[in-house]
């Protein structure tokens, strides 16, 4: 058939995936001869659903559970560390007048509170940063699948604990003991390497940016819905019965993966997972180039790393703030509820979907770059609000600035995916999902040391600080992108 009827007959990414078969066999060559894992395409499992799907549910429902728990623990960590050290919030006189100063007790509520989340993250991205680019390699052997359903099972197990210490009113060390227990399956960081990696298997370059915002869209929904679920929840049934529907969607997010996924690669049964081979991979990928740089050379080598830079930076500030926002809001001035607290996590979800469809229309006019620096200057106003927020008004008004702050994630990824051969898409997310491990890491070191560092001399100091970080990836890209112009202009006024 004729490559316009069969452009007429099948979807894009469909189409896109097929016409890369060919430029498959000699970059599969390439990675055999280097002692390389390498991944083939395979046709439908017989036994998986007749309907095509794809991960978009896995990642919603996984991302919900993620959602719902995280400002919930943080509020039973003050809660509990409130009730250890005799700190009534609800007689802060403080809450209704700004101008008495801050109960000491209330500080060093938000100081240990800061610390355990810190310690918690710390142990948990510790232990992925470790297993998750060995699951995201291997699932170039194995299979998109293995590494879709196994972290949920550490993510429901991880709930269990939760569970356990919210009856029997255990130490709040045990949450750390659920962490790792998380972070030894892969954690969430994981499915995210998994998603990415299916998608692109299955996407071709022209529509890869706009399905790697779909699925940052997913996240921002279900982020959105666990929100408004939570803090109305918790505040009418407390923590336990929420914590039960993380345990149960972890489990459906599995169990769809499961029954419903297709394989995007063709499994190997003689796969092992404990193996130097996938880290030899991610290490081959940044340390030559990958296969495509053999025209690009050191040049190819160098856009690479400075875009996984940015890509740590921006992420980085993005997962090191969101974890302060639930104590900026619980203490004052701003002293907010648990229906509040809700509402503003729903609001800064909702930019996810504000910059998916931004994104989508940007695109007809702007080039991806151009497009990863408007999200990047509504990420940095919205920083700055946050800053000097002392009223719910200037902080929803801060949410509201951020509308396109997520647009910048999908095309950093897409320029990524872009730069390597479609054999080494494995290898690469692999390395992007260690990255995203290391910007937990960082971050949440970073951000939850400096902000009981500063609360003395300016509360909102850390989303001041990270607004600063986010100038340098906005650099970067925007000189990247005129290197990029001002070398097509040279070469055509050569031809």
């Amino acid at each position: 058939m004729d490559e316009p009827d069969t452009a007429a007959i099948l979807p894009g990414d469909l189409l896109g995936a097929s016409s890369t078969d060919d430029q498959l066999s000699d970059s599969v060559d390439r990675k055999e001869e280097a002692g390389l894992p390498t991944a083939t395409r395979s046709v439908p499992s017989p036994c998986t659903c007749p309907v095509p799907v794809s991960v978009e549910p896995v990642l919603f429902l996984s991302m919900f559970s993620l959602a719902l728990q995280a400002p919930l623990s943080t509020q039973y960590l003050w809660d509990r560390i409130s009730e250890d050290l005799g700190f009534n919030g609800s007689k802060r006189s403080e809450c209704s007048n700004s101008s008495v100063d801050p109960d000491p007790l209330q500080k060093e509520v938000e100081t240990l509170t800061a610390h355990w989340n810190l310690y918690i993250s710390l142990g948990g991205f510790s232990v992925g940063l470790l297993v998750v680019p060995l699951l995201g390699s291997w699932s170039d052997v194995a299979g998109r699948r293995p590494v879709l359903i196994l972290p949920n099972f550490g993510l429901a197990l991880q709930a269990v604990v939760y569970l356990v210490v919210m009856y029997l009113k255990l130490p709040v060390v045990y949450f750390l003991v659920g962490r790792l227990l998380s972070g030894l399956s892969g954690d969430f960081n994981a499915i995210l390497a998994g998603c990415f990696a299916y998608v692109a298997d299955i996407s071709d370059k022209r529509s890869r940016t706009f399905r790697v915002a779909v699925l940052e869209a997913c996240l921002g929904v279900s982020g959105m819905l666990a929100g408004i679920i939570g803090g109305q929840w918790r505040q009418a049934q407390g923590y336990i019965n929420p914590f039960w529907l993380v345990l149960a969607t972890n489990l459906a997010s599995a169990l769809y993966a499961y029954l419903f996924v297709r394989e995007s690669v063709h499994p190997d049964p003689s796969a092992r997972l404990f193996t130097t081979r996938h880290h030899k991979a991610v290490w081959h990928l940044y340390s030559t180039g990958g296969v495509n740089s053999e025209g690009g050379g050191p040049l190819h080598r160098g856009k690479l790393w400075l875009y996984t830079l940015c890509f740590f930076l921006v992420v980085g500030v993005h997962f090191g703030s969101r974890e302060l926002y639930v104590l900026y809001e619980l203490s004052s001035p701003l002293c907010w509820g648990s229906a509040l607290i809700g509402y503003g996590l729903a609001a800064h979800n909702l930019a996810y979907l504000s910059s998916l469809l931004g994104l989508r229309i940007m695109q007809r006019c702007l080039q991806d770059s151009w497009v990863a620096l408007v999200g990047l200057v509504s990420n940095i106003t919205g920083l700055v609000v946050f800053s000097v927020a002392d009223i719910t008004q200037l902080m929803f008004t801060g949410y509201g600035l951020c509308f396109l702050f997520m647009a910048s994630t999908p095309v950093l990824r897409s320029k990524l995916s872009k730069l390597v051969d479609p054999s080494e898409q494995g290898a690469l997310f692999a390395s992007v999902a260690c990255v995203e491990s290391l910007c937990f890491l960082v971050g949440s070191s970073v951000f939850n040391s400096l902000y009981p560092a500063t609360l003395h001399f300016m509360k909102g100091f850390t989303f001041l600080f990270a607004a600063i970080i986010l100038v340098i990836p906005a650099g970067i890209i925007g000189a990247l992108q005129c290197f990029d112009l001002r070398r097509e202009h040279r070469d055509s006024d050569a031809s």
